[in-house]
């Protein structure tokens, strides 16, 4: 076995047969080539470091391949190509493919199939086309072959083939086939068998992200922590705490994993552990291939979807909304960084999940093109200069793409030191993660899975709670959103014997004081002001009379109050994405609900999908796609502008009507009119008010006139049995209606400028947000 030698400050390196200066990139380099003998079955004698593939001294040919690997020491003396060429990075350098254009190129210079990009905690191996430009990217695909696989052809054609996409199917399988293990063992239920499936990847990932000793939560890893637990833990816990405490290893880990976990309110601090212990272990074993901190977040997220999909039929069919349609209403409403998102109701986390890529992919291209900066201006400064000058060259251009590349990168910071983000250097993915995406789901199961599902995409769960979507938590309430994307529940609706309870409070001092520092005191205290109830009975005001629509009895339907809920949850301006039954845009029972919202925000695009969409999740509804924003304050002030004006106006058309049926309701005694009279005369007066009305809101309509967009699809991308099919919205309605509403300005973009200054001396990064002081890019 090769083992790795460290003396002092420098680190032998076998393939040079003498000691190096330990620089973190030269450690990573030594580790993988121990990789390459231990677990591959490579020799030293095909194998070379620092291989030089042309002669030229700038650009992608100046410099050289950290690692090659030919096919045998005999190919490697004849001078034929190599199988592998792979490029090392330090540890804190964070991997994206995008960065590893030069290291393609080398591959592509001396004709390898494979090449590998290593920082140790992550590798990534991709295919090497040799038909494709250098700028293109190669495909992703699993690993490298071994010693014995590298002179196999169809064994090396066979691993070219295993893309992302492979693994993404075999994660799925992985998961579909845990989810069997439960159901057949242990006799749960679909939904209850995901709930053991949940309780084992929160345990996974709580392992994974602090790793003891191996980087993957094995089954071997367990039941060595089991030996010692059961020796060294187990009876001291027993002697102090009691027969409460003699419990086995796996619900230890699982109490160890809520603790962790706590503050996102996932499991109930009572919840156990409901399969065998050797459902357990055989879980544990058939996931151990993965480690859920590294693995690619389009592969498990995207596996875990999957999963997701086919595990809620039926009934729970109604929390997953298309992604057909999910992409669409993103992508129309188009959120930016710095944006707050929310969804009251979101299920699985369809909308908070696209939405979050959405923001990260901006984010990603922006730094992605900072980088490409660097190293053209460091590419232009290498003529000329010497090897060694070359070296500090790329040990400074290295540290500055390093530290840019912190901004794709999160780092737990407390919300507190996030709210400090004008004077404390935190990333921009981090800000998205921590503080821009929000969403609650009244089924505390779908509000576990929607945290599942978004640690899977790559984070942003904090914000989501387990709580009734029509009520304030953490960060949702009134005036907070600039988008909000919701397909809320359809059909059902809200009584007035529903009451906010002691239930709905939020009583955690510690929690409360967090959020205070948060919002601020007196945001935080109003928003909550909402909840309040009686302290003897512990009942509040009925759950409709938090809103207009419900106070006023103009409906209970769950639809038509979560649209108030949203426009009052947005700032002015906000905008709006709410998938509708078409029943709430064109009954005539909902028409004093349609004109209250038309008198607090402007309808932007309308969709009307077809029926076959929602099908497959159950739903028979005919189902449109709304999209609103709120009404600036300007906005709001022109509208009670207008209204004024046009009810002076015509309340003065029948002031004198009005005067004389009041005067003839006064009237007593002999001069008093009669019952049959009165009854007419106020028929009249209630007639006059109603035309007053229709009058009044006439006039403002007119005043207060805009285009609205509506279109009617016949194909969204699904058939009503799931399968893929065309795709108007994207294709059709989305390419006419972004420039259109870019011309017209439906909304005001603010899009926050990053501007980023580097010493090309010393390493050193500054970022300048908008017009504040510039941060010094250092963790």
């Amino acid at each position: 076995m090769l083992q790795l030698q460290i003396n002092g400050n420098k680190i032998f390196a076998p393939l040079k047969n003498k000691e190096l200066i330990k620089t973190p990139e030269e450690e990573i380099r030594q580790k993988y080539i121990i990789k390459l003998v231990n677990s591959y079955g490579y020799s030293l004698d095909q194998m070379d470091q620092e291989v030089k593939l042309t002669s030229s001294k700038r650009g992608t040919g100046r410099a050289s391949a950290d690692i090659v690997v030919w096919r045998s020491k005999e190919d490697k003396k004849k001078g034929k190509n190599p199988i592998i060429v792979i490029e090392c990075k330090a540890e804190y350098i964070d991997i994206k493919s995008e960065d590893y254009y030069q290291g393609q190129n080398y591959a592509r210079f001396a004709n390898s199939p494979f090449f590998v990009t290593t920082n140790e905690k992550e590798t990534k191996v991709f295919k090497v086309n040799l038909d494709v430009t250098p700028k293109t990217l190669s495909d992703e695909i699993l690993d490298i072959p071994n010693a014995k696989e590298a002179n196999n052809d169809d064994k090396i054609k066979k691993l070219l083939a295993q893309t992302k996409a492979f693994e993404r199917d075999e994660f799925s399988k992985l998961l579909f086939q845990c989810h069997n293990v439960i159901r057949n063992n242990d006799k749960l239920s679909p939904e209850a068998a995901f709930d053991e499936i949940s309780k084992i990847l929160f345990m996974k990932i709580r392992y994974e992200r602090n790793p003891d000793e191996e980087n993957i939560f094995t089954l071997k890893q367990f039941e060595k922590q089991e030996a010692n637990y059961e020796k060294n833990i187990r009876p001291v816990n027993i002697k102090r705490n009691g027969p409460k405490d003699d419990i086995p290893y796996m619900d230890y880990w699982f109490e160890l994993t809520k603790d962790e976990f706590e503050e996102d309110e996932l499991f109930d601090r009572n919840e156990k552990i409901k399969i065998k212990e050797a459902s357990f272990k055989d879980i544990v074993r058939k996931l151990q291939k993965y480690n859920l901190s590294t693995t690619n977040d389009d592969v498990k997220g995207i596996a875990f979807e999957e999963f997701l999909g086919g595990t809620f039929r039926g009934e729970l069919g109604q929390f997953f909304t298309p992604r057909t349609i999910v992409d669409f209403m993103v992508d129309v409403l188009d959120p930016q960084e710095d944006e707050v998102m929310c969804d009251p109701c979101c299920g699985s986390g369809g909308f908070l999940i696209k939405a979050f890529e959405y923001v990260r992919d901006k984010i990603e291209q922006d730094i992605k093109a900072e980088k490409d900066k660097v190293n053209l201006a460091f590419d232009e400064s290498s003529i000329g200069k010497s090897e060694i000058e070359l070296e500090k060259l790329k040990e400074v251009s290295n540290t500055i793409i390093q530290k840019l590349g912190y901004e794709t990168q999160i780092r737990k910071s407390s919300e507190q030191e996030i709210a400090k983000e004008k004077s404390k250097f935190i990333s921009r993915l981090e800000k998205l993660s921590a503080s821009c995406v929000f969403g609650t789901d009244a089924n505390p199961r779908m509000a576990r899975t929607a945290k599942m599902n978004m640690i899977m995409h790559g984070d942003g769960h904090g914000g989501v709670h387990h709580r009734d979507g029509l009520l304030n938590i953490n960060g949702i309430f009134e005036n907070r959103f600039d988008v909000i994307l919701t397909n809320p529940p359809f059909g059902a609706r809200v009584e007035k014997s529903l009451l906010i309870t002691k239930a709905d409070q939020i009583t955690d001092e510690n929690r409360i004081a967090k959020y205070k520092k948060m919002y601020g005191a007196k945001v935080y205290d109003k928003a909550m002001e909402q909840l309040l109830f009686d302290e003897e009975t512990t009942k509040g005001k009925p759950v409709l009379d938090t809103l207009y629509i419900g106070k006023e009895g103009l409906s209970g339907l769950t639809e038509v109050l979560f649209i108030e809920r949203c426009i009052n949850l947005l700032k002015p301006g906000g905008r709006l994405g709410i998938v509708l039954p078409e029943g709430v845009l064109n009954t005539q029972n909902l028409a004093k609900v349609r004109q209250y919202f038309e008198s607090v925000a402007k309808l932007i695009l309308i969709v009307s999908i077809p029926q076959d969409v929602f099908m497959k999740s159950g739903a028979t509804v005919k189902s449109s796609l709304l999209f609103m924003k709120k009404f600036t304050q300007n906005e709001t002030d022109l509208w009670k502008q207008y209204e004024d004006e046009a009810i002076t106006v015509v309340s003065a058309k029948y002031e004198e009507e009005l005067k004389d049926i009041e005067h003839q309701l006064t009237l007593r005694g002999k001069n008093a009119a009669s019952t049959i009279v009165k009854k007419e005369l106020r028929a009249r007066k209630k007639k006059i008010t109603e035309d007053i009305e229709i009058e009044v809101r006439q006039i403002v309509k007119e005043k207060f006139d805009y285009e609205i967009p509506i279109a009617t699809v016949e194909k969204a991308g699904i058939s009503s049995t799931g399968t893929s099919i065309d795709n108007e919205l994207e294709d059709v309605i989305l390419p006419q209606y972004v420039p259109y509403r870019k011309q017209n300005e439906l909304w005001k973009e603010l899009k926050p400028i990053f501007k980023y200054k580097w010493d090309t001396k010393t390493g050193r990064t500054e970022r300048k947000k908008n017009n504040l002081e510039p941060i010094l890019m250092e963790w």
